[in-house]
């Protein structure tokens, strides 16, 4: 495999993608540092196929992105390979408005292949290529310029290494026919609503033990205040103010801009300062939570009772069962509320009752539920045997 190195100048790049966009993939990761600031910040971004690979530089004095960024998002003809590629389909996304697609997630792959739920790179590495990683440069500050060679090798190897297990998890996905499995899961990490942060909707990620309309609609008016003001300054959403105070704020709001000095989490200098005037205009803004905003009560669990709560134990018992039997990570087949809710007789809009994960799983559960399927003891092991159904 060809190494170009750090490229730095946009003629380079713009070579090096006209020559991946005829590949049939890439593989993508990408350093970033995120502790400091609302927006991550893009330090490095590494791309291979399986002749050459680079670390390109955006920080690079006038460098232009758009030909890898147009490979990245708008050709369809090239899959995109990442290996828990949430946080860099991420950046990508606030790059363009756009994420990568087609895309392929080793870590999700790995499920499929009964290499665990959330398999790291390092372990993924060792497992395929017997190659330990090297550690050393992973707490790396990304954003100082210049990188050393080391740290730029280590970078590099993140996608040559992957460069070379994509094509044997392919193989091995289409040997067992497991391919399938993965599309719905694909697509679900590549949908653009994953990556928006709407200020609208910053209150649901802050946990308050209420559901009174007019304490949530406050929570949703300073949920919107926070997310701006990170927004606009670039710091993390915690550094203007945590969630604890938040809650506590639209629970126990106050009455005037001089309270805020006495309010637990804020300093003194809230009691006059700006950004104090904006989140009091906030909650003078806030009207209580609309009914069809109000978030759902789990009404599953309540309506399961003890025995529907132990037939959902019975489907877990079962999911864990045919999970090893089959070696694929138990939470690429069914969700714990799908089972509550199919125990509960819920039968409409249940994944596990349809295309590939009914065939492996939801059939099955089904006949437990509905009392044609049970468990035995066979030489000391746990086995499944239909039952009798009376007519």
């Amino acid at each position: 495999m060809h190494i170009h190195g750090l490229i730095e100048d946009s003629a380079a790049l713009a070579n090096l993608c006209a020559r991946l966009s005829q590949k049939p993939y890439v593989v993508v990761d990408t350093e970033f540092m995120r502790e400091n600031s609302y927006w991550p910040e893009l330090c490095l971004i590494q791309i291979a196929d399986d002749e050459e690979a680079a670390a390109i530089d955006p920080k690079a004095p006038g460098i232009d992105l758009q030909p890898l960024l147009d490979l990245l998002v708008d050709n369809e003809e090239v899959l995109k390979v990442f290996h828990a590629g949430g946080q860099d389909i991420e950046i990508v996304y606030n790059l363009t408005g756009k994420t990568p697609h087609p895309l392929f997630d080793t870590q999700i792959a790995a499920m499929a292949l009964g290499q665990g739920e959330q398999i790291g790179y390092s372990n993924l590495v060792d497992s395929y290529l017997g190659i330990q990683v090297d550690k050393g440069a992973r707490f790396t500050d990304w954003g100082r310029r210049p990188l050393d060679k080391r740290q730029i090798d280590y970078a590099i190897a993140d996608v040559t290494h992957l460069s070379k297990i994509f094509p044997r998890m392919l193989e091995k996905l289409r040997k067992t026919g497991r391919g399938v499995w993965l599309d719905e899961e694909m697509e679900r990490i590549a949908d653009p609503k994953n990556y928006h942060n709407d200020p609208d909707e910053a209150w649901q990620r802050v946990r308050v033990a209420t559901r009174k309309a007019d304490v949530l609609g406050r929570l949703k008016a300073l949920g919107r205040w926070r997310e701006l003001e990170a927004q606009g300054k670039d710091l993390p959403r915690g550094r203007i103010v945590k969630d604890e105070t938040l809650a506590d704020l639209a629970s126990n709001p106050p009455k005037k801009q001089a309270d805020l000095g006495r309010v637990r989490g804020l300093s003194a200098a809230w009691a006059g300062n700006d950004i104090g005037g904006r989140m009091m205009a906030a909650l003078a803004e806030a009207k209580p939570l609309s009914h069809d905003e109000m978030p759902s009560r789990d009404e599953r669990k309540p309506a399961l009772g003890k025995d529907g709560a132990l037939v959902a134990d019975l489907l877990k018992l079962l999911l864990k069962i045919r999970a090893k039997e089959i070696n694929v990570a138990a939470r690429l087949l069914a969700r714990s509320d799908e089972l509550e809710a199919l125990a509960a007789g819920q039968r409409e809009g249940l994944p596990i009752l349809d295309g590939w994960r009914y065939e492996q799983f939801g059939r099955d559960a089904l006949a437990l539920v509905e009392g044609q399927l049970g468990f035995t003891v066979r030489g000391g092991k746990l086995k499944m045997t239909r039952t009798e159904v009376p007519s």
